[in-house]
């Protein structure tokens, strides 16, 4: 005999219906007005005209998207280069800092000061000291490259940065698990590598691809030190033509770039908090 569902729950099913279709209906309705007026305020603005021409030249924007385009093909160079180093070295400071040996102090120490002053420094003003600071010291293997000195400024800032959520992660796994592999006779290495490091990883997953969504955006900022990216591209087709159009066309590339890995990063912590529901940990 097939299971039939009682006439309670087909009403209950009902309504839930009827509240999503009207729920719906309301964020429709709010969009379009919210949407309208905020159409008629701008183009009714007396200086539309102006911005419109400046900004939104369908022209200047064909003009210069071959160039923006080739300038972002260097900035995710510079985010795949700068994000593999990122998490290497992050992960040996989260290492270094969650080390509980004598032997490893000054290691620890290090580190601390190392985080300390990355995290407080301001990016921009990272790029600037080693970006003419280190040229500045005449070493002949320095390179001089604005490319080179400007992923090396992104990834000593984020490192700081990934190496702090990933000690996190590390200190987040529950000393059970460590006190458990110690009485299977695993190793203390053996212990951070197969029982902690994962457990501490899938944890803070969603905070590390944020992570990575900020180092694109701020992959940009090499442009100060003459890099010719997506930005640098854009200044100097605006330059040229004294339009602003080209700046909105890096946002834009830079945006439907960024826009994935967000709904992606969004969808794995839904993902995980319904896991940790389901298990029963929260």
């Amino acid at each position: 005999m097939s299971y039939q569902p009682s006439a309670l729950r087909l009403q209950r099913e009902e309504a839930r219906r009827r509240a999503s279709r009207r729920s719906t209906l309301i964020a429709v309705i709010s969009t379009v007005v919210i949407g309208t007026i905020l159409t008629v305020v701008v183009t009714g603005a007396p200086g539309f005209k102006a911005v419109k021409q400046s900004f939104f030249n369908w022209h200047y924007a064909v003009t210069s998207f071959p160039h923006v385009l080739s300038g972002l093909w260097l900035n995710l160079r510079v985010l795949v280069i700068a994000g593999i180093f990122v998490l290497i070295f992050g992960l040996l400071i989260a290492l270094a800092r969650t080390s509980h040996s004598p032997v490893l102090y000054p290691v620890r120490l290090l580190a601390t000061i190392y985080t300390d002053i990355f995290r407080g420094l301001p990016l921009l003003l990272v790029l600037l000291l080693v970006g003419f600071g280190l040229p500045g010291l005449g070493i002949s293997w320095i390179p001089n490259s604005a490319v080179v000195l400007g992923t090396t400024s992104l990834i000593l800032t984020y490192s700081a940065y990934v190496g702090e959520v990933i000690r996190a992660g590390i200190e987040a796994v529950n000393p059970a698990q460590r006190m458990a592999s110690r009485a299977l006779g695993l190793t203390q290495t053996q212990t951070q590598r197969y029982v902690v490091l994962p457990q501490a990883l899938r944890k803070v997953t969603p905070a590390l691809l944020n992570d990575l969504i900020s180092l694109q955006k701020d992959s940009g900022l090499i442009s100060v030190l003459g890099a010719i990216d997506a930005i640098r591209s854009a200044q100097i087709d605006t330059a040229m033509s004294f339009n602003f159009t080209p700046y909105l066309v890096a946002g834009a590339l830079f945006v439907s770039l960024t826009i994935p890995l967000t709904r992606f990063t969004d969808w794995l912590t839904k993902r995980q908090d319904r896991a940790r529901v389901q298990q029963g940990q929260w």
